[in-house]
């Protein structure tokens, strides 16, 4: 296999232009994004979702490769386009500090929200205006590890294509449907619709979520709304219970990624 050396090649311009500055714009364009290391990587090859983040090339350096390879067996790479490319080609394209040797350029064919309640859900995240790259990974791979069955971030979110966040998810974005673009409103009323309970994480809720509260209320279909990580929830309607997380020191608030974790944990194992 012949190996792209050349710092000028359009592999490099092509990588960078769905990273880069105007990534976001790049990426709806081509419907693409990129995927890099090999823990991401390797979920993305084989997951049971990559149909729908379909992996469509490789970039590799030898040892990229190796590493790939011991992973998986060598017939992985066979149903794939690889390019292999020297380890200076691949300090170019990259987005990480200390590159691996392994780049995937990705597919975009997400779900729709009309098709969220084709997988009957039981547990929902919603993310509103989430805008840190690195709590938008974080919290799709808590969901991810909790057993959720679904992860939805509002307009005004974060790209979750960002790369960032593709790689503060570590592979999650595979083993999770992840649904954008969901106005609050709407899908505040398509829960009700399936009879699903909607629960709001709010400093000043009126209930405390504590293992009691877990105990007698979480065992109906609910979906959890978490809000902006500087300006919190928008109005919401009365029927949405506002929920608190109980605190002992003098913190007036967590983190959103550090909430998520609590609550989706603690109503994943409610199951």
């Amino acid at each position: 296999m012949e190996k792209v050396t050349s710092l000028n090649s359009p592999h490099i311009e092509r990588v960078k232009a769905l990273i880069g500055s105007r990534g976001k714009k790049n990426r709806e364009l081509e419907n693409a994004f990129v995927a890099e290391g090999i823990q991401t990587v390797r979920e993305a090859l084989t997951s049971k979702m990559a149909k729908h983040l379909m992996v469509e090339r490789l970039y590799l350096t030898e040892s990229g490769s190796s590493k790939l390879i011991s992973d998986l067996g060598a017939e992985i790479l066979d149903q794939y386009e690889v390019i292999l490319v020297s380890d200076q080609v691949m300090n170019a394209m990259a987005d990480s500090e200390s590159p691996q040797g392994i780049i995937a350029l990705c597919s975009t064919n997400t779900l729709k929200f009309e098709d969220l309640w084709r997988i009957t859900p039981k547990r929902i995240a919603y993310f509103w205006q989430i805008q840190d790259p690195g709590n938008a990974g974080t919290v799709i791979r808590s969901a991810d590890a909790a057993g959720f069955d679904a992860v939805l971030f509002s307009n005004e979110s974060v790209d979750v294509f960002n790369p960032k966040t593709v790689r503060a998810t570590v592979g999650s974005l595979w083993h999770i449907p992840v649904i954008t673009e969901v106005e609050i409103t709407q899908f505040i009323r398509q829960a009700a619709a399936h009879k699903v309970s909607v629960y709001a994480l709010d400093g000043e809720g009126q209930e405390n979520f504590d293992s009691k509260f877990v105990a007698t209320t979480l065992d109906k279909p609910s979906a959890w709304v978490f809000g902006n990580e500087a300006r919190g929830l928008p109005d919401l309607p009365s029927d949405v219970v506002r929920v608190s997380i109980p605190m002992k020191g003098f913190a007036e608030s967590l983190n959103v990624a550090s909430a998520a974790a609590i609550v989706l944990h603690s109503v994943g194992l409610s199951l």
